[in-house]
């Protein structure tokens, strides 16, 4: 264990450690990449009574193959997404995503789980996670493992459907359908190391002309990332359709913030929506 003059910092060099440190420690926070932590603790905004120093459990980072898909580790870096070349195949749409995040810098440190785990409305990965079907790997010490859809992670702002003693271990991604398109945008005040007014993330199976599978999703446009049903049933079954995209006021709720208005998002969501089902069709 390590100290500073505020708090103390239990260091894990495994997942087993980190575990164990979690349960016996649920009040402290873990710390990946500390991107955001740091921002957050020079700001005054947090104050935690300690923390839990995932950076050496090296075993929660990294890409393996699995049976139906790939599992990404937690402390799987951006930088690393954008490097494996299995990712970049069955998840484009999630690499292009981690290009945006930051500079090259925050791409080197931050993590696949800490975006996760913030669980920010505007996280840029979020959106596409939900689209392509991921699920959130978490565990605890005493009950070991489950998977978490990632469009049932969240319940609230910045909260997630994580016990105290649980940690995001690993993502789950399935295969990709050979017909599927993906896609991401993000909007924001400057083309680089800005953060998202309004954040999306698509996915469309085309078989035939019609489409017959679709995943929609949008951050920044509600208090967590958010699916939209009402998109995606106006979507299946037909040839695409940029009518389709009138439905999604149906499925977000923009806000007034520091960042932007509600009126904006609306706007500019519905714009890049109805791009999108155009370059479909």
């Amino acid at each position: 264990m390590l100290t500073t003059s505020q708090s103390p910092v239990y260091v894990a060099h495994s997942l087993d450690e980190a575990l164990t440190l979690r349960a016996a420690h649920p009040e402290a926070m873990p710390l990946a990449g500390g991107t955001d932590v740091m921002v957050f603790i020079e700001a005054g905004a947090i104050d935690p009574p300690g923390f839990i120093d995932l950076w050496a459990a090296r075993d929660m980072a990294g890409v393996a193959d699995a049976d139906g898909g790939l599992w990404i580790g937690a402390l799987t870096t951006y930088t690393d997404l954008e490097r494996d070349d299995r990712v970049v195949k069955a998840a484009p749409a999630l690499v292009e995503a981690a290009r945006t995040v930051g500079a090259k810098q925050i791409q080197n440190r931050g993590t696949l789980g800490g975006n996760i785990a913030n669980a920010s409305p505007a996280g840029d990965t979020l959106p596409v996670l939900m689209a392509l079907d991921a699920e959130v790997e978490v565990a605890s010490k005493a009950r070991g493992a489950r998977r978490i859809p990632i469009d049932t992670l969240y319940t609230g702002y910045r909260k997630l459907a994580v016990a105290p003693d649980e940690l995001i271990t690993r993502v789950f991604l399935p295969t990709p359908h050979p017909a599927d398109v993906q896609h991401f945008r993000k909007v924001g005040t400057r083309l680089a190391q800005a953060i998202s007014k309004v954040v999306f993330g698509a996915r469309v199976r085309l078989e035939g002309g019609k489409v017959t599978d679709a995943r929609v999703a949008f951050g920044s446009v509600a208090a967590t990332p958010v699916r939209c049903p009402k998109v995606e049933a106006a979507l299946v079954g037909r040839a695409p359709d940029p009518a389709a995209a009138g439905h999604l006021l149906d499925d977000i709720a923009p806000i007034d913030d520091v960042r932007s208005t509600a009126d904006y998002r609306r706007t500019v969501a519905v714009r890049t929506l109805r791009s999108f089902i155009s370059s479909l069709a």
